[in-house]
């Protein structure tokens, strides 16, 4: 029996996956499109890592040059502003799982696990008015498989009543690694992976 569901942000609560990309390309204008798009492959195929990963990433692996920790941070702040501007809007939530939300938060222990910056998502669930419903929110720098771990120990959950709910490889991964539930959502290929026998309705 489930009793705790740990919850993605981006592309679960919230659709803010053509925002994000923005994101990414507004930060990183200065530079050339073909590598950021790159990034953005990159940034598709791996929606539950951190973008302080994913502009180490851009370096390291596109440009072929050192990630200087001083410009990541800086990139990081600056792709924060335009998050922190463009994804307060209410209108954004994904209704039916914030349905499920508001009906059943007083009955499951509720918590936020997102690969988006942590402070930032605090900021966004206050000023959405969602906050409320979740015992406690988590984001990166924090690698997502860590702050699930840290979380169930935390609170002394039992791992064969925990699922996390995700649209990417690395939310499943990160039940793999802490041997808890998952239930994909928004990506056929991820949905695919889902626990069957314990499908939320």
């Amino acid at each position: 029996m489930i009793k705790s569901i740990l919850w993605d942000f981006d592309g679960v609560l919230i659709n803010s996956n053509e925002i994000r990309d923005l994101g990414f390309i507004t930060t990183l204008k200065e530079y050339p499109k073909d590598q950021v798009d790159q990034l953005l492959a990159f940034h598709h195929e791996n929606g539950g890592l951190s973008r302080y990963v994913k502009f180490k990433y851009f370096f390291e692996n596109i440009r072929m040059e050192t990630a200087e920790q001083s410009r990541i941070d800086e990139l990081v702040s600056s792709f924060s502003k335009i998050m922190r501007t463009l994804l307060v809007n209410p209108d954004l939530l994904i209704k039916e799982n914030m349905h499920f939300i508001e009906m059943n938060y007083d009955s499951f222990n509720m918590h936020i696990v997102s690969g988006s910056d942590g402070k930032e998502l605090k900021y966004l669930c206050e000023e959405l008015n969602i906050i409320k419903y979740f015992k406690s929110v988590h984001g990166s720098p924090t690698p997502k498989t860590q702050l699930v771990s840290e979380l169930i120990s935390k609170n002394n959950y039992n791992r064969n009543e925990c699922i996390l709910i995700g649209d990417s490889i690395n939310d499943y991964e990160a039940t793999n690694d802490n041997n808890i539930f998952f239930k994909g959502y928004g990506n056929e290929k991820i949905i695919k992976l889902t626990n069957k026998e314990l499908v939320l309705n």
